[in-house]
C-alpha cells in the first residue's frame, strides 16, 4: 500500500465516450483537485473547477490495490447514490505520476485521471488560469 499513500495533485481529467473520443471531464479545462492516500487504507479525493465551485466534487472512505487496479469504497460522498458503493479504477504508476482510469460515477463515460504526488512545500492546487503549478 505505501506505494501510493501520499497527498496528490490534479494535473489533468478528461472523458473518454463510448466511440473513444477525449474531450475535458465535468471540471471543465484545468480542474483543481487533491487525492489522499493514507497507509491505513483511508482516501479522500476533492476537485472542482478551475475558478471554484459552484460544482464541486468530493468523497471519502478506504482503499485497498488489487495489483494494477485500485478499489475506493465510498463512506462519506457529495452524492447520496454514490455511498457505500465501490469504485474500482486501473492505475499507472509512473516516477510521481500517477494515472487511474476508470468509469463515471454518474455516466456511462470513462475518466482518466492524472495525478502528481506533492513532495515537501510543493503548492498544493496549479494555478487556476494555467493548470501549472503555483
Amino acid at each position: 500500500m505505501n506505494e501510493l499513500a501520499g497527498v496528490w495533485t490534479l494535473v489533468s481529467f478528461h472523458t473518454l465516450d463510448e466511440q473513444g473520443g477525449v474531450r475535458p471531464g465535468p471540471l471543465g479545462d484545468h480542474p483543481a483537485g487533491l487525492l489522499f492516500y493514507s497507509e491505513d487504507g483511508h482516501v479522500a479525493v476533492h476537485m472542482m473547477p478551475a475558478g471554484g465551485p459552484p460544482d464541486y466534487l468530493s468523497y471519502a472512505g478506504t482503499w485497498r490495490r488489487e495489483g494494477d487496479r485500485v478499489v475506493h469504497t465510498l463512506t462519506v460522498a457529495a452524492r447520496a447514490e454514490w455511498l457505500g458503493t465501490e469504485q474500482t479504477r486501473s492505475l499507472t504508476l509512473d516516477g510521481d505520476l500517477l494515472t487511474l482510469t476508470g468509469s463515471s460515477l454518474s455516466t456511462t463515460d470513462r475518466r482518466v485521471l492524472v495525478w502528481r504526488r506533492l513532495t515537501g512545500t510543493a503548492p498544493l492546487v496549479p494555478d487556476p488560469r494555467t493548470g501549472e503549478p503555483a
